[in-house]
């Protein structure tokens, strides 16, 4: 603790101490200033800015301090200075006082509180930063709740000083006039809980109602404004559309089909979006044939003396594609129109907040979700365009092994397609501009990930940047130009691999005639509800962010699809309280809430469990016998904050941290959770263990122990 903190703490614990030790208290009583008024009255009759100079003070200090007596004094101003001048006083002070109180707090408390309790408050810090002004004016209009510990609790919360001043101001002045006004009348006070009869609670109650009414009028009156250049349709053609047919734009028509609206789903290409063409569904079909060539030349691991595999690159991709083929008719144009959902193919173009062009038809809708996913990022590197460079998206036309693969980009993809033409025979060099692969992650878990790379004898070059492409194409050989430091790199080529994230497909919607704005990421500005420029309009997966996954686009969906439909009666705020990932290379990575570095970056205090799986039963029967549960929990309590894996299956090994966390289960259910043996699964248990072990009651145990021996005899 600095000097300041602890100069301040004793300040304040010597005058509170002094209140209570000099029973001051007694001074701030009804029966003590109705028996002084006539007293203090003539004092200020002859003093009168001496004695509003002193009166001020002392309610500042009380105020400041949070002692009792605030009420008592108020009566006094309104007996002493009268209605205008004792309401002026006293509204002033207060202010002030409750300021200084908000201040104090936030000085000595607020780093205390967040860092144990940082991932707690994000939500409600985010609610102050959007409606603080509005929160606290409420709660300044109802006297029931105590006006001190409205100044300390602000002080735990990003809203600004001013702003927590003048809404103070405004928003006590109603009470105040109240007290003051009875203060006029003293001696016919009895009691001060005789000063707030129900009625008027009841009536302040009502008005602290009115902010959140004046706000949802504000918003009507916002929305009436956005809406006046697009003239309303008297009838409309359907209750929903939706712009693409990915992941999240199938979800959100299931959604909305399901409750019997009527929706038009808009998809320009293949329906199943990039999940199931380019993305998630193809990359795990390699994975698995790689991951089979991997396991014939590790079978000696498995005490098998030889073993070998002949395989044809293009039966390969061929296999990918059956997949592909196999899953397609869970996201039919049959299987939807079979649902109720009227599936067009072509290009959408919104035209108006109601209206959506495709080809010459234009429909008329009352909500419109904006689904049309992302497509690969490609950086402007000098002569990228002409290397003939492939992607995610397009690899799949491959037929050919590369004999020289240059992956640029150390992220999932790159790494989990890297790793797969490694084990088919491929030359596989990465270029990661960040100092280590899966810069998400901490680094004890990349670190794994690059030794087993380097181990399957593919080049690492992290906090490389490249510089230029020198050939390449039509079959060509080129050469990237990198830089590592001092170090110039030149990486020959036969396919060079672009992997270096997405951008969101945001362009030819319409979007910029309707004013709907972009983030500097690129993916379309929407509120926490998932609105995108217009109440009507939503915007869900790549194109809003902020994770690319095809389980966020699903769960974003559902707000999305139930906010357009029933947003007139209730709108639900987007949570992503608990979002997990996994990246499928060996050894998979996945992970659900904070990581270490991520707690270290926001000042979250946490405690850390590590449990290695080289020590697991059935990691070690299988010869899996590598990688780590870690899981990071609140200091001195089992609440889990986030969990990395890294080993065989951690994909589905996390889905037991995703669920504690959702359903604030803690270390200690899990622990108490019985595990099948032997399984990987249990080393989610074994690492409960582990956290118990540290948090054993050693003292106890030292009595427990002497208890035993006394039993021997």
């Amino acid at each position: 603790m600095n000097k300041k903190k602890l100069l301040l703490i004793m300040l304040i614990a010597t005058l509170v101490g002094a209140y209570f030790a000099f029973d001051l208290g007694r001074f701030f009583s009804l029966d003590y200033i109705k028996s002084q008024h006539a007293a203090l009255q003539a004092f200020a009759d002859q003093r009168p800015l001496q004695a509003a100079l002193i009166y001020f003070t002392i309610y500042v200090a009380v105020t400041g301090l949070s002692l009792p007596g605030a009420a008592v004094m108020t009566l006094l101003g309104g007996a002493i200075f009268g209605l205008l001048w004792g309401t002026l006083i006293i509204s002033f002070a207060a202010s002030i006082g409750a300021t200084l109180a908000f201040l104090a707090a936030r000085f000595l408390l607020r780093d205390a509180v967040r860092a144990r309790f940082g991932a707690q408050l994000s939500t409600i810090d985010a609610g102050i930063e959007r409606d603080g002004a509005f929160y606290l004016f409420t709660l300044r209009l109802v006297p029931v709740f105590p006006f001190f510990a409205i100044n300390l609790l602000m002080g735990l919360t990003p809203i600004r000083t001013l702003t927590f001043y003048w809404v103070s101001q405004i928003g006590m002045l109603a009470g105040t006039l109240v007290y003051v006004n009875a203060g006029t009348q003293l001696a016919q006070i009895d009691s001060l809980g005789g000063i707030l009869s129900p009625g008027l609670l009841f009536s302040f109650a009502l008005l602290g109602i009115f902010p959140l009414i004046a706000k949802k009028i504000v918003d009507i009156a916002a929305a009436r404004k956005r809406y006046r250049n697009w003239p309303r349709p008297e009838r409309f053609d359907t209750n929903m559309v939706v712009i693409g047919a990915g992941s999240g734009g199938l979800v959100a028509a299931y959604i909305a089909a399901a409750v019997k609206a009527r929706v038009t789903v808009v998809e320009k290409h293949r329906m199943g979006g990039d999940c199931l063409n380019t993305g998630c569904v193809p990359s795990k079909a390699l994975i698995r044939s790689a991951k089979f060539l991997a396991q014939v030349q590790r079978s000696r691991d498995y005490g098998i003396r030889s073993a070998s595999a002949e395989f044809d690159f293009a039966e390969v991709m061929e296999r990918v594609q059956a997949v592909i083929r196999r899953i397609e008719p869970h996201d039919s144009v049959e299987r939807f129109t079979g649902l109720g959902v009227d599936v067009l193919q072509g290009e959408a173009r919104i035209t108006s907040p109601w209206t959506v062009q495709v080809g010459d038809s234009e429909i008329s809708t009352r909500n419109i979700v904006i689904a049309s996913g992302g497509r690969p990022a490609v950086p402007p590197i000098a002569g990228i365009e002409d290397s003939g460079y492939l992607t995610s998206d397009t690899l799949w036309e491959l037929r050919q092994l590369p004999r020289r693969l240059v992956v640029l980009g150390g992220g999932p993809i790159g790494c989990e397609l890297a790793q797969c033409f490694a084990r088919f025979g491929s030359e596989v060099s990465i270029v990661a501009r960040r100092a280590q692969l899966l810069p998400r992650e901490d680094a004890d878990a990349a670190a794994l990930v690059e030794e087993r790379f380097a181990a399957e004898g593919i080049r690492l070059f992290t906090g490389t940047e490249a510089l230029a492409c020198h050939g390449g194409g039509d079959g060509q050989p080129g050469t990237l130009r990198c830089r590592r430091g001092d170090e110039q790199i030149e990486l020959p080529f036969d396919q060079l691999l672009v992997a270096t994230g997405r951008q969101p497909n945001t362009e030819g919607l319409g979007l910029e005639a309707l004013g709907i704005a972009c983030d500097a990421d690129g993916t379309l500005h929407t509120d926490d509800f998932l609105r995108a420029g217009y109440p009507n309009i939503y915007a869900v997966g790549d194109v809003a962010g902020p994770y690319q996954f095809t389980h966020t686009a699903s769960h974003q969906a559902w707000f999305a699809a139930v906010n357009a439909l029933f947003g007139d009666f209730k709108l639900f705020r987007a949570d992503y309280s608990v979002i997990p990932w996994a990246t499928f290379c060996e050894p998979e990575v996945a992970r659900v809430g904070l990581n270490e570095r991520e707690a270290k970056e926001r000042g979250i205090a946490c405690e850390v469990t590590r449990y290695p799986l080289d020590d697991l039963d059935r990691a070690i029967a299988d010869g899996e016998a590598h990688g780590f549960v870690k899981v990071l929990t609140e200091p001195g309590k089992d609440r889990i904050l986030g969990a990395t894996i890294v080993g065989e299956h951690a994909g589905d090994l996390i889905a037991e941290y995703v669920t504690a966390m959702r359903h604030k289960l803690g270390m200690n259910k899990i622990l108490g959770t019985i595990h099948i043996y032997p399984t990987l699964a249990e080393a989610n248990k074994f690492a409960a263990g582990e956290w118990k072990k540290a948090h054993a009651p050693q003292g106890l145990l030292g009595w427990l122990a002497k208890y035993h021996r006394w039993r021997l005899g």
